[in-house]
This record gives structure tokens, C-alpha cells and sequence, in this order.
């Protein structure tokens, strides 16, 4: 995938992490974009390590796998931090 997707996918799965775990964490939009697109990278690790499929387009299976990757970061970013 080209640059700006992988951009306009982790916008689209930090803004659904943050949604779907609200609560106040540092950084603005671009760390939600930077939280968006390593989730992406580790949900489609994990989906392809279990054999679901990897992150491959802007569709709704890879913003999914994608929405789950960062759910999974933004845990863990907020344990950390």
C-alpha cells in the first residue's frame, strides 16, 4: 500500500481505538495516527501469524485488523506511560 493509505488507515483505526477506549492520554492527532499505524503493522502480524489474513487494502477486513492492532497498542502505550 502506498504511503498516504497506510496514513488515512491509521488515522481511521486510532480515531476508532480512542473511541472505543476513551480516556486522556498524551499526544494529539499525530499520535493517534502513529498509534493507528503500528497497530496496523501488529494487527496484521498477528492476523497473518494466525492465518485471518493480512492487512491489504483500505477495506473493512483490514480496518479491522487494523482497529484491533491499535486497540492492543493503545493498552499497552497507556500501561507504559
Amino acid at each position: 500500500m502506498g504511503i498516504l493509505i497506510w496514513i488515512l488507515l491509521g488515522l481511521v483505526a486510532g480515531a476508532l481505538a480512542k473511541w472505543i477506549m476513551p480516556g486522556p492520554d498524551p499526544g494529539g492527532w499525530i499520535v493517534t495516527i502513529l498509534i493507528g499505524i503500528v497497530g496496523a503493522v501488529i494487527g496484521g502480524f498477528i492476523s497473518s501469524a494466525l492465518g485471518f489474513g493480512a492487512v491489504d487494502g483500505f477495506n473493512i477486513g483490514s480496518i479491522l485488523i487494523a482497529v484491533l492492532g491499535a486497540i492492543i497498542l493503545l493498552f499497552l502505550y497507556r500501561k507504559l506511560a
